[in-house]
């Protein structure tokens, strides 16, 4: 499994946001259609009738957002110890993914993958990508297949951002 910008590549599964586990909401690419899960959300898009799509709400990386994790982090370790008594919103931030289909625009959730958030190129670029797959059947099908095979030949995590930059500049570009 792999970040690459706004997106979670598991294998050959390409997720925008985090991959849901359980009712809570995600958003999946697949070759025929968006497909929302979760609880209050499920469905399927098909292509031929998504018009748009692309992400708002996006936490974008900041100092003050690396130091709130920082904190949260030691604050963690503090509670795990027995000093204090825990509780708080775990919960990463939640994405909303607008979707125009069906002569309406829909709103979908998913959850950012990036803990202390996705760094503003990433986000113009994977917004790029977003676009690029709703400009035809050959197009989208070209790029989320060549998403897929990258994650299927992927190793070891998440490259660095050098190469996640260059990754998303390819896939727009298909």
């Amino acid at each position: 499994m792999a970040m690459v910008g706004l997106f979670w590549i598991v294998e050959g599964d390409v997720y925008v946001g985090a991959k849901p586990s359980g009712e809570s909401p995600g958003v999946r690419l697949t070759s025929e259609g968006v497909l929302a899960l979760g609880h209050g959300q499920a469905g399927l898009y098909p292509w031929e009738d998504v018009g748009a799509l692309t992400v708002v709400d996006v936490p974008v990386k900041s100092l003050k957002r690396q130091v709130g994790a920082v904190a949260d982090m030691a604050l963690g370790t503090v509670l795990a110890f027995g000093v204090g008594s825990g509780g708080g919103d775990d919960a990463p931030p939640l994405m909303t993914v607008r979707l125009a289909a069906f002569g309406d625009e829909r709103e979908l959730g998913a959850y950012a993958a990036a803990a202390v958030g996705y760094t503003a190129t990433e986000v113009e670029l994977s917004r790029a990508v977003l676009a690029r797959l709703t400009e035809g059947a050959a197009t989208m099908s070209t790029t989320l297949a060549e998403m897929s095979r990258w994650g299927r030949a992927r190793e070891g995590g998440s490259p660095r951002a050098g190469e996640r930059e260059a990754l998303l500049r390819g896939w727009a570009d298909r």
